[in-house]
This record gives structure tokens, C-alpha cells and sequence, in this order.
């Protein structure tokens, strides 16, 4: 859903992509995962217009939209904050 002009949770917490996921396969796993969590998929979820799901290398399910994985960060400690956007330059909230 978007809040102010920026992708969010059901929390309300902001999304991110990372420039260096290709081809609806995500690259940020193991450490990169534990600071960017996956937006994970659960049992029943169903996908809605731009959102599909893709698996993971650990054979879990993640949500992507338009194609490219979705993370939320470990450092937004609250709904709104975009504390991740432009970090490295290859992470950016969804707009």
C-alpha cells in the first residue's frame, strides 16, 4: 500500500529495492538479509496487481513488485521513517 507517496507494510513501514537483485531473483541474502529483511510471504497471501512472489535461495517465498524483491530495514524503527533510501546508492524506497 502506498502512504505519502512511498510503498508500505502492513505496518506501515517502508519498502525498499536493491539494484544489484536481477532478473526476480534476489542477490541480499545471509548478513545483507539480516539489515534488509525480505517482505515475506505467507501462507494464504495472495498476489495483487504488480505484486508477484519469487523464492529465495533458502527455498522461502518473498514478495517483488514489478518484478524486483522487496525489503523493508533494520534501521526504520518506526512507521514513516526512510532511514535505508539511497544507502550504498543501490537501495531506494518504492514510489
Amino acid at each position: 500500500m502506498m502512504k505519502d507517496g512511498v510503498m508500505v507494510d502492513q505496518a506501515g513501514m517502508t519498502l525498499y529495492t536493491f539494484d544489484k537483485d536481477a532478473g526476480g531473483k534476489s542477490m541480499c541474502n545471509d548478513e545483507c538479509a539480516k539489515n534488509w529483511p525480505p517482505l515475506m510471504v505467507k501462507d494464504g497471501d495472495m498476489a495483487e496487481k504488480g505484486w508477484t512472489q519469487i523464492k529465495r535461495d533458502d527455498g522461502s517465498m518473498q514478495w517483488a513488485y514489478n518484478g524486483k524483491p522487496v525489503y523493508t530495514f533494520i534501521k526504520d524503527k518506526k512507521a514513516g521513517d526512510m532511514t535505508g533510501d539511497g544507502m550504498k546508492d543501490v537501495w531506494h524506497v518504492i514510489k
